[in-house]
């Protein structure tokens, strides 16, 4: 059980402690007008147990990339990202919608380049056993990322639902 020890003070004038064993005091002639009171508990010392294990990340490519894994949302964050952005600048460059810029085939070896890369090089490291939330850093972190990817993949379902409700490019030249 705590200890429980009170100190009261009549600004410089009086000290009062009162311990578990007893009440002691200390007088001055003097009473102050102010009374502040501190009351400090002191507790046993228990021994400390370590903190548990976290779970090793998995290195199995199957356990990354299953429907609960570490691996799909942030694989199609990632891609929905650099494709709202390259969508916007092919719209502000040369004019061409989101749904024109998929019919016409032309960036489709682009596409599948960056699917690639971008997929292995997400996948690397989760199969080395890191894991996103251990190299974030204070602006940098795993679930800004996240809702970032979140926000881009929102953004091209947006971008195509405007040009089909509209019939035109969301950024018109």
């Amino acid at each position: 059980m705590a200890n429980m020890m009170a100190i009261t003070s009549f600004a410089g004038a009086a000290v009062v402690i009162q311990g578990a064993s007893g009440r002691f005091a200390a007088r001055s002639s003097a009473l102050a007008l102010r009374r502040r009171t501190v009351a400090v508990r002191a507790q046993a010392d228990e021994p400390s147990t370590p903190p548990p294990n976290k779970p090793k990340a998995s290195t199995s490519i199957w356990d990354a990339l299953a429907f609960s894994g570490p691996a799909p949302e942030r694989i199609n964050g990632r891609l929905a990202m650099v494709g709202f952005v390259t969508a916007l600048a092919v719209e502000a460059g040369r004019g061409d919608g989101l749904l024109s810029q998929l019919g016409s085939g032309t960036g489709q070896a682009w596409f599948a380049y960056t699917v690639a890369v971008l997929s292995v090089a997400s996948l690397v490291p989760l199969l080395q056993g890191e894991s996103a939330e251990g190299r974030a850093g204070a602006v940098m972190n795993a679930n800004a990322e996240l809702w970032n990817g979140r926000f881009a993949m929102l953004g091209l379902v947006a971008l195509a639902a405007t040009e089909i409700i509209t019939g035109a490019p969301f950024i018109s030249t």
